[in-house]
């Protein structure tokens, strides 16, 4: 099985050794996103719905340039800083995704990159 870099200037660059998603036969496994613009590589001002917004859209730019979409997503993972942001950012996770919704696992972590609140990434079907 071969496996393949993919990358978008519409999702921030990587801000370290990884890529933006690998492709492996199929499935495609997105590096986690936090809230960052892609135009400016800062993190997105604005409360937790507009970064959760940012979020989902980087992952949405991501799975678009390998050919794929949210409808295609398989699995997801949320870091949280605090689930006390739960709420909030399940609700704008849902509108995103689509019925059944993928199998997800959400998480509290001590800190994420660049102090942001949120990262989420995903595996999706590739046709």
């Amino acid at each position: 099985m071969t496996r393949s870099a993919v990358s978008t200037p519409h999702a921030p660059a990587a801000i370290g050794p990884y890529s933006q998603a690998i492709r492996a036969g199929n499935l495609l496994f997105c590096s986690g996103q936090i809230p960052l613009d892609p135009a400016t590589g800062q993190l997105v001002k604005g409360d937790l719905e507009a970064q959760t917004r940012r979020v989902m859209e980087n992952l949405k730019a991501v799975l678009g340039a390998a050919g794929t979409s949210l409808e295609s997503v398989v699995k997801s993972v949320i870091f949280l800083v605090t689930m006390d942001d739960f709420a909030e950012v399940n609700r704008v996770y849902g509108e995103y995704l689509p019925v059944p919704p993928p199998a997800r696992s959400t998480v509290a972590v001590a800190g994420l990159p660049r102090g942001a609140r949120l990262e989420i990434e995903v595996v999706a079907l590739v046709n």
